[in-house]
């Protein structure tokens, strides 16, 4: 995926606007949403290759997830005001940006949409994580190993990278809509 070189505030601050008219053309400028291929270095991350697009909702999910960064986290939060969980996020990000509704509790989201493979998983997808046999928390991956996600109390929705200490250590599984 091509970084896009914008700057990282504006980027945010705009993404959900860029949905509009123009939003696509700017973002296609960007990057793409490709499809994700299997690692050459025998991690599970999951990686893109420009030569096939992702699902139709795939762009708009990771844009509007984008620009939520920065939200603040809330247990049971569902929008921007009130600020954002881990589900609450996705069920939030997937209406608007697409008309989908997803279920409102993590563990519902574990039995939601299709199973990915870690190597077909890509961006808009779901990532699932668990620890000791249970579903935990769950985010929106947008593409080069990177995921959005609202991850604990006194934090804010943030981007994270799936390679990262804490959560390549987690179990996970990958769900698309």
């Amino acid at each position: 995926m091509t970084e896009c070189h914008l700057p990282r505030r504006a980027w945010l601050h705009n993404a959900t606007a860029m949905l509009g008219a123009g939003g696509l053309a700017l973002l296609a400028g960007c990057g793409s949403s490709p499809r994700a291929v299997p690692s050459q270095t025998g991690d599970d991350r999951p990686r893109t290759a420009p030569d096939e697009p992702a699902a139709p909702h795939a762009q708009a999910v990771t844009v509007h997830a984008l620009g939520l960064v920065g939200t603040p986290y809330r247990y049971g939060g569902n929008t921007p005001e009130s600020g954002f969980d881990c589900s609450g996020l996705i069920g939030y990000v997937y209406w608007h940006a697409a008309r989908i509704r997803t279920p409102r509790t993590v563990a519902q989201l574990s039995d939601w949409g299709q199973p990915v493979p870690a190597h077909a998983a890509n961006t808009g997808d779901l990532v699932i994580f668990m620890s000791r046999g249970r579903t935990n928390h769950a985010g929106i991956l947008v593409g080069d190993g990177r995921f959005v996600h609202a991850p604990s109390t006194g934090g804010t929705v943030r981007m994270d990278n799936l390679s990262a200490r804490h959560w390549a250590s987690q179990p996970r599984q990958f769900r698309r809509a």
